[in-house]
């Protein structure tokens, strides 16, 4: 008797998945380069993994947390042209944000960082007078982070770092045909999301050169209320940094850690200028200075149009610093994404 509910309640489940609409998500690929919150990383060819004085290092590589020895609160905000995508187009890129977002923000203490990112933010809804169907999505997934880097005194040139990150977020989804002034439903979907992810990063450093290699999203888990639980796409970064003082050049490379590569090389230099300042009102010396950037990356490096060129730049006074990059593809100004990063350190 028990085997025969059984197999009843087997078969009833089967029914019931088959009339399942399909999740429209096609992919869950988040370390993307373009996807970077830091306008350091950004202007320096979308890749950071090396440099410990970006503000929002624990995003690329928790390991350069492990020297960190301030404390700081940081967020950035980007700007992009808006895009001309069909509804599929933008439902597969799993990352898309709106044109102008607040992006991230972190706050960092002492080999430690908490921070939020909006990961996923789609909204769209139009209709198909052709089709003659009408179509909604609304995706939103948000991230919330701890990172902590350690080193230890009898290897003081090696770090390690861990990330870890709660994620929730909800789909909604509707599509109907229109037969004149009346809409039918052809699917509906309103499902909930929570998961969690794991990214692990190793820095070796001195004073003139800086290796660093990261896994992101190595242990990963996407929790559907009524669909299977999907996994994020496991990426991995490399690279070096040589160079002292404010005169650096990076080089850096990016894959999926999968069969099907989708590998990225990454080049910057960046260079400053410091000075001190003598406040006016107090008497006191103030440290200032003033930071350049310049990188490209490709896939390939074949053509003009192939190619993402990036520039930055930065300004800081005493507790307060301020960036932003520019990430252009084929130098097409109109297509660009602008990213701002403001904040205070003490």
């Amino acid at each position: 008797m028990r085997r025969s509910v059984l197999i009843l309640m087997i078969t009833l489940a089967g029914i019931l998945w088959a009339q399942q609409s399909p999740l429209p998500i096609t992919s869950y690929d988040y370390a993307t380069p373009e996807n970077s919150v830091s306008a350091i990383a950004i202007g320096t060819g979308a890749l950071n993994i090396t440099n410990g004085d970006d503000p929002f290092a624990s995003f690329s590589n928790p390991a350069l947390l492990a020297d960190n020895e301030s404390t700081s609160v940081f967020t950035s905000f980007r700007l992009a042209g808006d895009k001309e995508l069909s509804f599929w187009e933008a439902a597969s890129i799993s990352n898309t944000l709106r044109a102008k977002q607040f992006k991230y923000f972190t706050a960092v203490a002492k080999n430690m960082a908490f921070s939020y990112q909006p990961v996923a933010s789609l909204h769209i809804s139009e209709m198909d007078p052709v089709a003659h169907t009408s179509l909604y999505y609304d995706y939103k997934l948000d991230k919330v982070q701890m990172s902590m880097g350690i080193t230890d005194k009898n290897w003081p040139h090696l770090a390690a770092g861990l990330n870890l990150k709660y994620l929730s977020g909800r789909l909604v989804y509707l599509e109907e045909s229109i037969q004149g002034n009346e809409f039918q439903r052809i699917h509906f979907i309103d499902d909930k999301v929570k998961g969690f992810s794991t990214d692990l990063g190793f820095l070796y450093h001195t004073d003139s050169f800086s290796y660093a290699i990261t896994a992101y999203d190595l242990v990963s888990g996407l929790y559907w209320e009524n669909y299977p639980t999907k996994t994020i796409q496991r990426r991995i970064a490399t690279g070096v940094s040589l160079g002292s003082g404010t005169s650096k050049t990076t080089f850096g490379v990016q894959s999926k850690l999968s069969k099907k590569t989708d590998t990225t090389y990454h080049i910057g230099y960046s260079n400053g200028l410091t000075w001190d300042g003598t406040d006016y009102l107090s008497g006191k010396n103030r440290n200032q200075g003033l930071d350049f950037r310049v990188g490209v990356y490709s896939r390939d490096f074949y053509g003009a149009d192939n190619i993402n060129f990036t520039i930055g730049g930065g300004y800081y006074y005493q507790l307060f610093r301020f960036d932003f990059s520019l990430n252009s593809q084929g130098m097409k100004m109109a297509d660009s994404e602008i990213l701002f990063a403001i904040g205070i350190g003490i």
